[in-house]
């Protein structure tokens, strides 16, 4: 239930909703030229009904939404699993992925029985004209015994099919983990791979207006040009960290009355936010005494909204 701070702040620049919220809305998906080429790699992978895919990205360049944009958008013949927590043994993956899959298995059967289990689904729903997809993020969080897990499901196929498709939406980690040795197998079996690459700099415009847009907004170009310059500086085109930037700039904007987002709007919104700077900026906010602790108080007020979207 939105509080009435909220709603005044909504109404002050048009908004329907929040339009920088950190949940992964694929409402708010902006397709950038990175999770596009991303898009279709995924696209060409499941056409051609490959075993493995690995999509990559430091924190906070939109792995979540793209998996979450996949996820909606497979064809209705694809029947789907997700794990958005994969720090599991093999055991309860197993489970975890049977119970997306639409089975009721004994969350105490052993390893052994649940594989058998969704060997024997797998199949059913070959003949029934059906195929699985798992998608599994963070997977750079994935013990090594659950990734030879995944890799024993690939094995499921037809002599012209795979049964199963994997793919791993995971940090930079995973690409360093893959190179041991003993992962030799798994990373034989990831046919496409792609890594996803922050906003350039023209692009950061198109980013923060489409989310506007989809918001509610219809109004000027809200952020200054010297405002989106400092944006893309600050967060180094991450678009999480854009959206942090962004929502903490119009505070202050809306803290100082205004209907546009200014530099020092930014420079408020930098200094707020723990690991971002701007290099070469002044130290001052650029923002009257007056204002800042109005931002203070409407960040006080949104605790419990923001802390939530964190």
């Amino acid at each position: 239930m939105p509080t009435r701070f909220e709603l005044t702040y909504l109404k002050h620049f048009g908004l329907d909703e929040h339009p920088f919220n950190l949940t992964p809305d694929t409402a708010f998906y902006y397709p950038t030229l990175s999770g596009r080429e991303a898009g279709n790699v995924l696209l060409v992978a499941l056409a051609n009904n490959e075993g493995m895919v690995k999509i990559t990205g430091e924190v906070g360049t939109g792995k979540t939404m793209l998996c979450r944009k996949l996820l909606n958008d497979v064809p209705a013949d694809i029947i789907t699993a997700f794990i958005p927590n994969p720090a599991l043994q093999p055991q309860p993956l197993y489970y975890a992925i049977a119970t997306e899959l639409g089975l009721t298995p004994d969350p105490h059967a052993p390893f052994a029985a649940l594989g058998q289990m969704l060997q024997r689904h797998l199949i059913e729903l070959r003949a029934q004209g059906k195929r699985a997809l798992v998608c599994v993020d963070e997977a750079q969080a994935m013990p090594d015994k659950s990734l030879e897990a995944l890799r024993l499901l690939t094995n499921v196929e037809t002599e012209k099919h795979k049964l199963l498709q994997i793919v791993l939406f995971a940090q930079p980690e995973l690409d360093e983990r893959l190179q041991q040795t003993h992962l030799r197998q798994l990373r034989q079996r990831i046919s496409f791979s792609y890594a996803l690459s922050p906003l350039q700099h023209e692009s950061t415009s198109a980013y923060l207006d489409f989310r506007l847009k989809q918001a509610g907004y219809r109004g000027a170009p809200l952020f200054k040009k010297g405002a989106l310059r400092a944006l893309h500086k600050a967060s180094g085109g991450i678009p999480r960290l854009l959206n942090i930037l962004a929502h903490k700039a119009m505070l202050a904007a809306y803290g100082e009355g205004s209907w546009e987002v200014r530099p020092a709007h930014v420079r408020a919104a930098i200094r707020d936010t723990d690991g971002v700077s701007l290099p070469g900026s002044a130290t001052k906010l650029g923002l009257t005494a007056t204002a800042v602790a109005f931002m203070l108080g409407v960040c006080f007020l949104l605790g419990k909204y923001w802390g939530a979207s964190l």
